[in-house]
């Protein structure tokens, strides 16, 4: 399966303001940057990091120590029998190879992976296309929890797709953390929940893995995204997917995390509710547009979704 380039997020030696290694007189506001920890690699060509807390609290929920962006030399090599802190590193762009408890992977746009105590783990960079690849370290009594929510524990590596989904996240965490406000720490917190979570939400098979599958599963969920309105019952959707049923449900218990009745009524719902705002609609008439029998199973299902009926929206506008 090849993930195709999403060219709307910039790319990092294009847009991304960075620290190039090589300069002789970085900005002041580079200059101030604290010593680095002999746990980063110099082999690198160009950098931004930032350093939040070194000497975190052990009772802390989640403590941001660092993180940042790196693009790799060529000779670029990590190879660590254990780490201090917790970690997720994520490729933009490149390829190169992971090693996590003696088990290799393939890394390349989209990979994400997590390593931690006790966790050895050797990382090189194919000298014809260095990585480009984001990080951040954190401890916390949370942080295994994290970690095992987004199905990323540690010691494990997974994808995502789109491959550039995460990047705008890292790019704003990069930010918060290189300020360095009163506020970061907790700013940077709350970014890698957030993180976290669209770790899980845009999961994809590992290259070479379930590529059928999933490519099944993404045909399904455009197929869902673009004719919900006209959409009536799950039975027509797997038919015009060309699926069974019960493997449609299959596809996305496995791959979204709820199921394809859920995912095209919450479409139908925000779908509704947009159209509750305009002057003049009756809450019949989306009810209808929506394909549902009558009002009153719209109104149980509005309110199965946003928790208030839809008259009640009305009266809000």
């Amino acid at each position: 399966m090849r993930f195709p380039r999403n060219p709307g997020i910039p790319i990092l030696d294009q847009d991304i303001p960075i620290f190039d290694l090589s300069m002789k007189n970085p900005p002041p506001s580079l200059r101030r940057e604290p010593p680095k920890p002999d746990f980063f690699s110099a082999q690198v060509s160009q950098a931004r990091r930032f350093y939040l807390d070194l000497r975190p609290h052990p009772k802390s929920r989640l403590a941001i120590v660092c993180g940042g962006i790196e693009r790799c030399a060529p000779g670029y090599v990590i190879d660590r029998k254990s780490f201090p802190f917790y970690s997720i590193e994520y490729v933009a762009s490149g390829v190169g190879r992971l090693k996590l408890k003696h088990k290799e992977h393939l890394l390349q746009a989209g990979s994400v992976f997590s390593y931690g105590p006790g966790v050895p783990h050797t990382i090189t960079t194919d000298p014809q296309q260095p990585l480009t690849k984001y990080f951040v370290d954190f401890s916390g009594v949370a942080a295994t929890d994290l970690l095992e929510q987004c199905r990323l524990r540690s010691g494990t590596v997974s994808h995502v797709f789109p491959p550039l989904e995460l990047q705008p996240l890292f790019e704003e965490l990069t930010r918060d953390g290189v300020r360095g406000t009163r506020q970061a720490p907790r700013l940077c917190a709350s970014l890698l929940d957030a993180l976290a979570l669209k770790i899980l939400e845009s999961r994809a098979p590992l290259p070479g893995r379930e590529t059928l599958a999933f490519e099944t599963y993404q045909h399904c969920l455009e197929h869902l995204s673009r004719n919900f309105i006209r959409l009536r019952t799950m039975q027509q959707a797997a038919s015009e997917c060309h699926l069974d049923q019960a493997y449609l449900c299959r596809l996305f218990s496995k791959y979204h995390q709820e199921t394809p009745y859920r995912f095209l009524l919450r479409l139908k719902m925000n779908y509704a509710a947009e159209r509750l705002q305009s002057p003049g609609v009756l809450v019949k008439q989306v009810a209808e547009e929506t394909g549902f029998a009558n009002q009153f199973h719209f109104s149980r299902a509005f309110k199965s979704v946003f928790g208030i009926c839809p008259s009640a929206l009305s009266r809000m506008r």
